[in-house]
């Protein structure tokens, strides 16, 4: 069939072309001409939406983005250990900065991005949009777009993004990381329970769910992990419980739709009663003579096999619809080796994330309300539970670093540093919010403080806490027309030093030199510095042989050009 709205531009471009001739020496004219032919050859399948700019964009056009550490907040309670992150200001700033030190290293991202449901949850450009702005969602996806395709230049090949996103934008958000991540590395859409039950409702359905999208960097490459089974999964319990955990009986031992073979239909004798498979004697002797069909009545296991599970509480004989059946148990933690002489084999059995596991009600905002309250805050819009988050970051494989640029009220990091102290893990995490209403340094900064040290900001316990150690930073900015461009850039280097690294450059294990001074003063005070653990070094700073010698057993990194090069050759200056 034809292609008609191919055929129509094909015309229209035709027209076009002989208007250029005609025009060929009017340049407003071929200019115009020439922008309507880029329009009529865009992109004529997928999303589509008129693109906006926002103020934090203009503004990187005379001013630089860079981060400045606030020390008053560093938290110290894990000494030796790498660093965590948290970065206030503008997410796509952090994220311009982020590109630079964290490309290609971030394991797994978790947003929960505004919904844009016109209800004061977007703010765009120091304005809430509403339903009556005509480009409420085009706005949003501008926004979006720049974030996201940020986002995907930071995971590594194995890493997974995971997105909160209710109805208002799920459709627009879905087709949107198909083209940023490419839709062959989506996984899955997974609904999420909200609440059991409440008043909100579109029209006639109460609205009690949200959904989570997963997208991977590289579907080819990444590497997922099973949930451990729940009590829920493997409620009946026996004699046997302490060493193999719950069990549940979902099988039968006969059934008939096997592929039929003599040898697996045979009587089994149990104190006294014979039992065969479909529970009929006439029958059984009968598919023996060959009355049989190509899938009938067998047993799973074989006679060797049935009676070593009976001697070792394998298996239950329940009366059935008209007879007994003979039933399997499947425990939590153990089951019957496949291979002969039978044994107890024990391990912690894991299942795939169901797609709609999420709608469990321990994923639920009442439980993140809950969450949060206890903590010490009492009132925080919609947050998630962190055990949302530490359950999509656990089936992960690579899961080491993990991001938040939406870090709200600092559920991520709750959910990182527990995920930790349950399993010992070593896992770190980079949080970015914005300052809105004072939420980073009076919900984020404090619900992380309290996770930590254990003490809410009353000074109640909350807990025995959770060493970890967080260094705070804001995004701070330099114009573009400094007049020593590169040495106000250079105030700003430590913090990216210890942003890539995890670390502190504190002096005594890991030392920033910027000069050749800083070089000669160390090294004439080598004997103050037992504890060096790296060096990071200007490029401009030429050791001596001396110097080569005393520092050979440390590693010695040069400071990268990659942290601000590309601005300072912009602006006509180079370091």
């Amino acid at each position: 069939m034809a292609n008609l709205s191919q055929q129509k531009r094909e015309r229209m471009l035709a027209f076009l072309d002989t208007l250029k001739k005609k025009n060929v020496d009017d340049d407003d004219t071929l200019r115009a001409i020439g922008e309507i032919e880029n329009e009529l050859n865009s992109k004529k399948y997928g999303l589509v939406w008129e693109q906006h700019e926002e103020a934090v964009d203009i503004k990187m056009k005379d001013y630089i983005p860079v981060f400045t550490e606030d020390h008053d907040r560093e938290i110290t309670a894990a000494p030796g250990e790498d660093y965590n992150f948290l970065l206030e200001g503008d997410n796509l700033h952090s994220l311009k900065l982020l590109e630079k030190t964290h490309k290609g290293r971030i394991d797994v991202i978790y947003i929960d991005p505004p919904y844009n449901t016109g209800n004061k949850d977007f703010m765009y450009d120091d304005a809430y949009l509403d339903t009556e702005d005509g480009f409420r969602h085009s706005k949003w996806l501008s926004f979006m777009y720049n974030r996201l395709s940020i986002a995907r230049n930071l995971l590594s090949d194995t890493g997974t993004i995971f997105i909160s996103i209710d109805d208002n934008e799920q459709a627009s958000l879905k087709m949107l990381c198909d083209e940023i991540f490419g839709d062959k590395n989506f996984f899955a859409t997974l609904p999420r329970v909200t609440k059991k039950s409440g008043k909100d409702h579109t029209g006639a359905v109460a609205k009690n769910n949200d959904y989570v999208l997963m997208y991977a960097k590289n579907h080819d490459m990444a590497q997922f992990k099973g949930v451990f089974a729940s009590n829920e999964d493997y409620p009946l319990k026996d004699e046997y419980y302490n060493l193999r955990g719950g069990y549940k009986l979902n099988q039968t031992l006969d059934y008939d739709s096997l592929w039929y073979n003599p040898a697996m239909d045979f009587p089994i004798e149990v104190e006294g009663k014979m039992y065969f498979p479909g529970g009929d004697e006439k029958k059984y002797k009968s598919r023996h003579n060959g009355n049989h069909k190509a899938k009938d009545w067998v047993w799973r296991w074989s006679l060797e096999k049935f009676k070593f599970g009976l001697d070792n509480g394998f298996v239950v004989i329940k009366q059935g619809r008209g007879r007994p059946r003979i039933y399997t148990k499947t425990y939590a933690n153990a089951s019957i080796s496949k291979a002969r002489p039978y044994t107890i084999e024990y391990q912690t059995r894991e299942t795939k994330l169901s797609s709609i596991a999420l709608i469990d009600n321990k994923f639920s905002n009442d439980n993140a309300k809950k969450e949060i309250t206890k903590v010490g805050f009492d009132e925080f819009g919609f947050p998630k539970p962190s055990s949302l988050i530490a359950q999509l970051i656990q089936i992960c494989q690579n899961q080491k670093l993990v991001l938040d640029f939406f870090a709200g009220s600092g559920t991520t990091a709750q959910a990182v540093l527990e995920l930790n102290q349950e399993d010992g893990g070593n896992r770190h995490f980079i949080l970015c919010t914005n300052n809105e209403n004072g939420i980073c340094e009076n919900v984020t900064y404090p619900r992380v403080k309290t996770v930590i040290t254990g003490i809410r900001t009353d000074g109640s316990k909350y807990s025995d806490g959770i060493p970890a150690n967080l260094k705070y930073y804001k995004t701070d900015f330099v114009a573009r027309n400094e007049e020593y461009l590169s040495d106000a850039l250079l105030q700003h280097i430590a913090e990216m030093i210890q942003l890539e690294n995890g670390i502190k450059l504190d002096g005594r294990r890991y030392l920033m030199i910027l000069t050749d001074e800083q070089a000669d003063d160390i090294s004439s005070h080598w004997d103050q510095y037992p504890d060096v653990k790296a060096i990071y070094l200007s490029k401009n700073v030429l050791l001596t042989t001396d110097q080569e010698t005393l520092f050979e057993k440390i590693p010695v990194y040069i400071i990268p050009d990659y942290y601000f090069d590309f601005e300072l050759r912009e602006e006509g200056e180079s370091w």
